[in-house]
């Protein structure tokens, strides 16, 4: 593929309201259909909202009431990666969920620490921990979904920007507290967001990547 158009939503999942959730995931998504996005990442846990305190992380979705994404991402014909928590044997970890135009149901993973996806947006990889990585050849971008505050921000930059640079692929990271951004294989900070909720968007054709930030109306 000449050409890629990518984008991380930016916001803050302050609640556990699923419903709610689901509403502001169809703005994102149909802001970035009109951009022309083919893929859309979310921060993580972005549709059941983060733990309160030491509470155990929240119940994932049930399956109806994700369907308002499904046919948005079937209508648009963009890959969407949403956080949700996952079941497991010892209670619930953090997941994501892939959501295909070509698919009726998202296909559920353990968050890892990313996912890397070829040019056609439809291939993921989950990768475990960094320092044991594996990436498809194939593979022309690594998402990173994070919540990360402004006392851990600096450390996750500086660790996929190295990433990025030693396994020359892009990353995108969608943070859902501010500082979303996007690097070229090289490890070159394409574009950077400040807070707020909006779209970091990013283009890829034969001359490399460029990106933009896009204020959410």
């Amino acid at each position: 593929m000449s050409h890629w158009n990518i984008a991380a939503a930016q916001y803050v999942p302050r609640h556990n309201c699923t419903g709610v959730h689901v509403k502001h995931h169809l703005r994102f998504i149909h802001a970035a259909a009109r951009h022309n996005c083919d893929l859309l990442v979310f921060p993580e846990l972005s549709l059941t909202g983060c733990a309160m305190d030491a509470a155990p992380l929240p119940e994932p979705p049930a399956e109806e009431a994700l369907f308002p994404l499904m046919q948005a991402v079937q209508t648009s014909g963009m890959t969407v990666i949403a956080g949700t928590t996952i079941p497991t044997r010892t209670g619930r970890e953090k997941g994501l969920l892939l959501f295909n135009p070509e698919n009726d149901r998202p296909e559920h993973y353990l968050q890892g620490s990313g996912a890397c996806l070829k040019p056609d947006a439809a291939r993921l990889s989950i990768l475990g921990h960094p320092a044991d990585v594996c990436l498809d050849p194939q593979a022309a971008l690594f998402t990173s979904p994070q919540s990360v505050t402004e006392t851990r921000w600096r450390d996750t930059i500086s660790s996929l920007q190295h990433f990025a640079h030693r396994y020359a692929i892009a990353v995108l990271m969608a943070n859902a507290r501010g500082g979303s951004a996007l690097w070229d294989d090289q490890g070159q900070l394409v574009v950077r967001a400040d807070k707020g909720e909006l779209l970091l968007t990013g283009y890829r054709d034969r001359r490399g990547w460029q990106g933009d930030i896009i204020p959410l109306r």
